[in-house]
């Protein structure tokens, strides 16, 4: 299980600092859930109970800060505990599943979540790499870290501008640039700036997987995709590998999967007519597929999902 990097120094005021987090992140869950805000690209989420139980979601590449409680969540074959201070953070689109381990009525799982923007990256990560980027030798799907004080500050500080449309529209951003740049300083800042480096494996890794979200239904051969971002096909699957903890056919059946359940919860869609639209031949593969990767069958699954809306 991959925990924290041990590389922040204790600080005195972030105990303060994301307590007061917290309380922000309470003015803006009403009740257990996730709830997208006014600015672009920010979620707040709140969970009061522990659930061991895995909830299959899409994440999009995103910085969560957590405030409060704890979670655990599985990228391929990679698990990542996360908890209070820290910052969970994925370069890529992945497909997650995620447990909350420590939560309760009066202290609930209190988390912020902002998406990566790749061009601001692009134009912030020029000003902290003037030089070029530095050797990548490890990459990870995720990367947990400790935050500091300054980390949960500005986040706070993107928080309060929710309370005024003006702060919103016109300091919002000046906030969301501030952290961008402090995880770019930060010791996984490089990972975040190579997602954006034209030439880059890393860059190559993500227009692939842009193009499997483009492409999901249609059949591929890794070779093929490997000549469209201009690796051999060993390089590739190492890398993707590398990148996403799962290899270019898993990543696809993990899109298809996802889409087809979204297709049938909310256009009321068979289970026929969602496994044909995604790629799926056959019905039957589609239900084995489905039941494995969400722990139910297709029609039982959705039954309960509509149930909890």
């Amino acid at each position: 299980m991959k925990k924290p990097d041990e590389h922040s120094l204790s600080d005195e005021s972030l105990d303060a600092g994301t307590a007061r987090l917290a309380r922000l992140i309470h003015t803006y869950t009403p009740y257990d859930g996730t709830f997208s805000q006014c600015i672009p690209g920010l979620d707040v989420s709140r969970y009061s109970k522990v659930n061991m139980d895995c909830v299959r979601t899409f994440n999009s590449p995103s910085l969560m800060v957590v405030a409060q409680g704890e979670k655990v969540a599985t990228v391929g074959q990679e698990i990542y505990q996360f908890g209070r201070s820290h910052m969970l953070m994925f370069p890529v689109a992945l497909p997650i599943a995620v447990s909350t381990i420590q939560a309760s009525p009066s202290e609930p799982f209190l988390s912020v979540k902002l998406n990566l923007d790749p061009q601001r990256i692009a134009e912030l990560a020029l000003k902290v790499y003037p030089q070029g980027l530095p050797p990548v030798r490890e990459r990870r799907a995720a990367y947990v870290i400790h935050a500091d004080s300054g980390m949960i500050k500005a986040v706070s500080r993107l928080l309060e501008c929710l309370s005024n449309p003006v702060e919103a529209k016109l300091l919002a951003p000046l906030a969301v640039d501030e952290i961008l740049m402090r995880v770019l300083l930060s010791p996984v800042g490089v990972h975040v700036a190579e997602m954006c480096s034209a030439d880059s494996s890393m860059q190559r890794i993500v227009k692939s997987i842009m193009w499997l979200h483009d492409n999901f239904s249609q059949q591929i051969k890794i070779r093929d995709l490997a000549k469209l971002v201009h690796m051999s096909e060993s390089s590739f699957h190492e890398h993707f590998k590398a990148v996403t903890s799962m290899s270019p056919l898993q990543y696809q059946k993990a899109l298809r999967l996802h889409e087809a359940r979204r297709l049938m919860i909310s256009s009321s869609m068979d289970v026929n007519t969602a496994c044909q639209l995604v790629g799926y031949v056959s019905t039957s593969q589609f239900s084995r597929d489905y039941s494995r990767f969400f722990g139910t069958p297709p029609k039982r699954d959705i039954a309960k999902l509509r149930q909890q809306k």
